[in-house]
């Protein structure tokens, strides 16, 4: 089986059968091409592939600076790919089982303060179309604490403006998550203002659109919350899961239960969830610290 081949029938079991979402199949796809090219430098063919190969290869990404993060997940991207090639009859073993990658140091997520968030909103000029656009998706974000991902594939159907609510799918997953007042308010606004003097089509479904007139895509939201980042002159390096983090801490801070939190993010395991009670505890003792006199 060709290399091209292999990664186009694979990427199809991604899509079809394992239902991965788009972040996923996009990231096993960009690993496993950098490693079908890597074995063609090598002169190698897939079934021919062996343990100490797969071993070679990481360790030749980590002598590249690759981080232990990304180092796991190529493990991850091959050994799924393999075991896709074992069950086609392509190879005869996956050489990737028993191989791990170093542990990542697990980092706390960074989260902004109350006031930071207060100012980064503050940003979009709300006199102009853009402005009033990019104010929505920011309060959007923090509002609901939804993935940029779930954010740019935001329908017109998915806003339940009435009952103040938007409903989020992941694969074939979905959820509802509640706003506030002021988000509802400028999202409404945003609707029934401004997006119809944006759309190029007036069949075009996508809640968020460019200036173009097209659904808004991860790097032009990307570009946005950096350029907003820069205006406001918050020393923090703030992506679109900043305000994630965010909503998620200050929630807890304020007294929300952990499951409902979970809900609310769609994590599948409550551990995922978890982490933000030590960001609380974390933020906690930074204060003791700096404020008690003996500290």
């Amino acid at each position: 089986m060709e290399f091209s081949e292999s990664a186009a029938d694979f990427e199809r079991f991604l899509r079809n059968e394992k239902k991965a979402s788009e972040n996923t199949v996009a990231s096993y796809l960009r690993d496993v091409n950098h490693f079908c090219a890597w074995c063609a430098a090598k002169e190698r063919t897939l079934d021919s592939i062996v343990r100490k190969d797969i071993e070679r290869y990481i360790l030749e990404l980590k002598r590249g600076g690759r981080s232990a993060a990304t180092l796991s997940r190529t493990i991850a991207s091959l050994r799924c790919f393999f075991a896709f090639l074992l069950r086609a009859g392509a190879v005869s073993q996956n050489p990737v089982q028993g191989v791990a990658a170093e542990k990542a140091e697990k980092s706390l997520p960074q989260v902004l303060t109350g006031e930071e968030v207060e100012l980064l909103l503050e940003q979009p000029v709300i006199t102009d179309v853009k402005g009033c656009r990019d104010r929505a998706m920011l309060e959007l974000l923090y509002a609901t604490g939804i993935r940029v991902t779930e954010l740019i594939s935001l329908q017109m159907s998915d806003v339940v403006l009435d009952a103040g609510l938007i409903r989020c799918r992941t694969g074939d997953k979905e959820r509802m998550i509640p706003m506030y007042p002021a988000a509802i308010r400028i999202l409404s606004e945003y609707i029934t203002i401004i997006r119809p003097s944006l759309v190029a089509d007036r069949d075009e479904t996508a809640l968020f659109v460019n200036m173009n007139g097209r659904p808004m895509s991860r790097q032009g939201f990307w570009k946005l919350i950096k350029h907003y980042q820069q205006m406001a002159g918050i020393d923090k390096d703030i992506t679109p899961h900043t305000l994630r983090h965010s909503f998620a801490a200050h929630l807890l801070e304020n007294g929300a239960d952990l499951k409902s939190l979970q809900e609310m993010l769609g994590h599948a395991d409550i551990s995922s969830t978890q982490i933000y009670t030590k960001v609380i505890k974390k933020q906690l003792k930074d204060v003791y610290n700096k404020a008690h006199p003996r500290a």
